[in-house]
């Protein structure tokens, strides 16, 4: 995962495409959690976060376009 300073320097177009991979990545991670696979429990909390920045930053995009 991304820091939050690079997630700022990216354009709308990559924040999209992270956001994609983010989501994919938590649908996989809830998948394992509910077969009982999954070991990092943290991992969930972390990938939420980073979906809500990246979430924010566009609609900071969105506001200044």
């Amino acid at each position: 995962m991304k820091d939050f300073s690079e997630l700022k320097a990216m354009s709308s177009d990559e924040l999209q495409n992270e956001l994609l991979i983010l989501k994919k990545e938590q649908y996989n991670l809830r998948f394992q959690q509910a077969s009982g696979q999954l070991e990092k429990t943290d991992k969930v909390k972390k990938i939420r976060r980073a979906i809500a920045k990246i979430n924010m930053l566009l609609d900071e995009h969105k506001k200044n376009s």
